[in-house]
């Protein structure tokens, strides 16, 4: 087989096979779900279906985008990309969720934390899938360094939204819902640092994490192939 057709072929089975290892990932967290709620008859953690749903969004984004094809794609990139970058700290903002484990009657502590792992797993591995797809796309057009710099521009900017939706409780639809609140707090937090020490640690340090963290992946990637 030749040309066009067998050049995208490797993307479109490595891309069939991400999608079937990350679908069975996300049924397995859906089952635990499911699993404590026939076990107490309460849906405390129901809100992580949502929040798995939400981390699905920008995977599903940067997957339109690496599958569009020629100038489709070129029209699409600034609009569909503001809008990924827009959901994208949807995905490792599961990470938090932690917070929510504690002891409960009727479930062992085991269980609630394989849970939440299994959900902020899943969260941060649909980031990183989601990053990488745009982080091509970037690089493609205008170089390794670049897509590089996009990477961890996104990842800080992620972590950024991360502070937004924990501790101020905003989320993406704000944007269009709430925007000139939103638009202050942040304003205000980039205007007078030194008063809002919490949103530049948590920042500052998640942003750290998960770059170090999707670099791992990148170098564990090259090294297998």
């Amino acid at each position: 087989m030749q040309g066009p057709v067998a050049a995208s072929l490797p993307f479109s089975r490595a891309r069939l096979t991400l999608v079937f290892v990350l679908a069975a990932s996300l049924s397995l967290s859906l089952l635990l779900v499911a699993g404590r709620v026939l076990m107490t008859g309460r849906g405390i953690f129901l809100f992580l279906v949502w929040n798995l749903f939400l981390a699905v969004i920008p995977f599903a984004i940067s997957t339109m985008l690496g599958t569009a094809r020629g100038p489709l794609r070129a029209r699409l990139l600034v609009p569909v990309g503001a809008a990924w970058l827009l959901f994208f700290p949807n995905a490792p903002y599961i990470l938090t969720d932690l917070f929510h484990l504690e002891r409960r009657a009727g479930v062992p502590l085991w269980y609630d934390l394989a849970l939440i792992l299994s959900c902020a797993w899943n969260g941060l591995m649909l980031a990183y899938a989601s990053l990488a797809d745009m982080q091509r796309l970037v690089q493609l057009r205008l170089g390794t360094g670049a897509g590089w710099a996009f990477a961890t521009l996104a990842l800080l900017l992620s972590s950024f939204g991360i502070y937004l939706g924990r501790y101020l409780r905003f989320n993406s639809w704000d944007v269009l819902a709430n925007p000139l609140t939103l638009f202050f707090d942040i304003v205000n937090r980039i205007l007078h640092p030194f008063s809002f020490p919490g949103t530049w640690g948590v920042t500052l340090v998640f942003g750290l994490f998960l770059l170090v963290g999707y670099g791992t992946v990148r170098l564990l990637g090259r090294a297998h192939e």
